[in-house]
């Protein structure tokens, strides 16, 4: 296809906006390059019928400019994307709080973890509110997962962890632990939110894209 021919097609996409949505294309772009984008494509191929197109991309690049790769693809792409995620942690990173915001202000919702993505993990087990180095979130969650598989071995590219922690964690549960993290924090020096985790909101999204396509129709409506 043309340049001319893309851009033409993505302007069509774009008009289509105005009318109701009946599907919702995702654009999921991981800073992590194997953990999080398997963990969200296990997710979507489980569990969602709305959501017809969702590309999860996993770019391994630092915080803001992992927001500026999610509106490259989001401004290239032949697909009109509804929703844009950027999925992050703190990491040694400074910009955290300015990436947050920087995504915020550029319509990608910031799925944003403090310290590490295992923490959203281990919340399906455990509530936790103690700071701990990422390697020790990694620890935790082997304990909790060898109670029933002793021989398991955490390895962060592996694709089953979702299905995983369907068989022998709680989500709903996680949801709710990671709501009680949020909830303990007041401002906005999002880099000082630790240990929490904003996972759940992408998770809640995609669990129920019925609900975000609602509300998608409803702010179109004139």
């Amino acid at each position: 296809m043309r340049e001319r021919e893309r851009k033409a097609h993505r302007l069509e996409k774009r008009i289509k906006v105005g009318t109701r949505l009946t599907h919702l294309n995702y654009l999921i772009v991981c800073e992590g390059e194997q953990t999080e984008p398997n963990y969200f494509k296990a997710l979507v191929k489980g569990r969602n019928s709305h959501v017809l197109t969702a590309v999860v991309a996993g770019e391994g690049a630092s915080t803001k400019s992992l927001i500026d790769i999610a509106l490259k693809q989001r401004s290239s792409s032949d697909i009109h994307f509804d929703v844009v995620w950027a999925v992050f942690d703190k990491d040694e990173f400074r910009d955290f709080n300015e990436a947050i915001a920087y995504a915020v202000s550029n319509g990608v919702n910031p799925a944003w973890s403090n310290e590490s993505f295992e923490l959203w993990y281990y919340l399906h087990f455990q509530f936790l509110d103690t700071q701990n180095p990422r390697q020790q979130y990694i620890e935790m969650l082997t304990r909790e997962i060898r109670k029933v598989y002793p021989e398991f071995e955490y390895q962060k590219n592996d694709k089953g962890m979702y299905e995983l922690l369907q068989r022998i964690g709680n989500q709903e549960q996680a949801i709710k632990n990671a709501k009680a993290l949020e909830a303990r924090y007041e401002d906005e020096d999002y880099a000082s939110h630790k240990p929490c985790t904003t996972v759940y909101k992408l998770v809640e999204e995609l669990n129920k894209p019925e609900e975000v396509i609602a509300r998608l129709n409803r702010q179109s409506c004139p």
